[in-house]
């Protein structure tokens, strides 16, 4: 996480008091980092399918903790935008899709659930990184609460990744949800569990399809509103009148929302179809853009907003990977999820449009009205994302 908005807003005021930064200054480094992370991924997605996830992810660790204790010592704009755009590009391109990735190839019938517990991990983090951050910086600074977080990133990722992660289960005489491949004496296989079988698409398949590419701009504009959020979430409750210490409360409230909401959204997307639980997480999106227009409400209306905003965020953890996952199976999915990952280099012009909003006119109000519209978008997109099928092979005549 310390490579997401979530953690990143707690750090803006600080850094803005002493370096005297805009947010678009800030804002800059959130776009070079998603744009250098979306360009390495369409790599490391196929990396990830030949190769197995360990060293990708382990690779991603080291230039994320690498980057973290850089960010300790930055000074100029570019050092940040240098600094910033490696963590947060290692996290995407190496941890992020990695981790997605591995996930969804040993799970099918079991996959909502077991990418809701990963996402509880990360989301986990947007509640305790950002309290924890803050109270680093309360008793020293926000440098030495960046080489705290390099640390951490040391022991939750590199060494994990080393040691526990693996390719996929038929290399280890598995199939997907943890079934046993056993065979009796005839050769034929006798499963422990029940195995559910899935139609898988290869990326020039799956490109050919319509749903292919409404998905792909659904996953270019979730991560334009809701990743600028994330960003600028401290600064938009201080500008609602709310104290340093209630703006990093929101933050943690909106992060136990989402933790809270992930679970229960992994086991509803394994018994209904991701594309109406999209719907939903569309809905909730606009709702909260919507409340930030209320010029009134104080305190309270922040919480009510920061549960909302964090089912939301809950629930885009589980349906981001389901999407591309469900639609198109799992035998090509770190290609094509690798794929769609240059078109996103458009979202991360999200914050830094809210930043630009925020110090040309005082006010965030602009950026909500643009996020409601994108919000509408995002719904008509799944309305019209109907699962494909593939067009039956016909069969060969006799001798052929």
């Amino acid at each position: 996480m310390p490579g997401f908005g979530p953690v990143l807003t707690v750090f803006v005021k600080p850094i803005q008091d002493e370096l005297g930064w805009s947010y678009t200054t800030i804002a800059t480094g959130f776009l070079i980092g998603s744009a250098s992370g979306a360009v390495a991924s369409s790599l490391t997605g196929w990396l990830v399918d030949r190769y197995g996830p360990r060293v990708v992810v382990a690779l991603g660790g080291v230039g994320l903790a690498g980057a973290l204790v850089g960010l300790s010592t930055i000074q100029e704009p570019w050092h940040f935008w240098t600094f910033f755009g490696l963590a947060r590009g290692s996290v995407i391109a190496g941890v992020e899709i990695g981790s997605s990735v591995a996930i969804a190839k040993w799970f099918v019938r079991q996959r909502g659930r077991t990418l809701a517990v990963k996402s509880m991990g990360q989301r986990s983090g947007q509640v305790v990184l950002p309290i924890v951050s803050f109270l680093i910086m309360d008793a020293s600074d926000w440098r030495t609460a960046y080489v705290a977080l390099s640390g951490f990133a040391c022991l939750a990722i590199i060494g994990p990744a080393l040691v526990l992660m693996r390719s996929q289960p038929e290399d280890h005489g598995m199939l997907p949800d943890g079934t046993t491949d056993l065979r009796n004496a005839q050769g034929d296989r006798r499963p422990q569990a029940r195995v559910v079988e899935e139609e898988s698409w290869t990326l020039r398949e799956a490109r050919s399809t319509r749903a292919f590419w409404l998905i792909t701009v659904f996953l270019i504009c979730t991560p334009f509103v809701q990743g600028a959020t994330n960003l600028h979430m401290a600064p938009i409750f201080h500008d609602r009148g709310l104290s340093e210490g209630q703006a990093v409360a929101i933050v943690s409230i909106f992060g136990m929302s989402s933790v809270s909401s992930i679970l229960p959204t992994g086991f509803i997307m394994e018994r209904v179809h991701v594309r109406l639980g999209a719907m939903v997480q569309a809905v909730l999106v606009l709702t909260t853009m919507v409340l930030l227009l209320v010029p009134t409400g104080g305190f309270p209306l922040a919480v009510l907003w920061a549960i909302i905003f964090g089912v939301a965020a809950g629930m885009r953890n589980v349906i981001e990977v389901l999407l591309l996952a469900n639609y198109f199976g799992r035998a090509s999915l770190g290609a094509i999820k690798g794929f769609t990952a240059p078109f996103r280099m458009i979202s991360p012009f999200g914050p830094v449009l809210a930043g630009f909003i925020r110090d040309e006119s005082g006010s965030y109000t602009g950026a909500f009205i643009l996020f409601a519209s994108v919000a509408v978008l995002m719904l008509v997109l799944m309305v019209f994302a109907t699962q494909p099928a593939k067009t039956p092979t016909e069969p060969q005549p006799a001798g052929a």
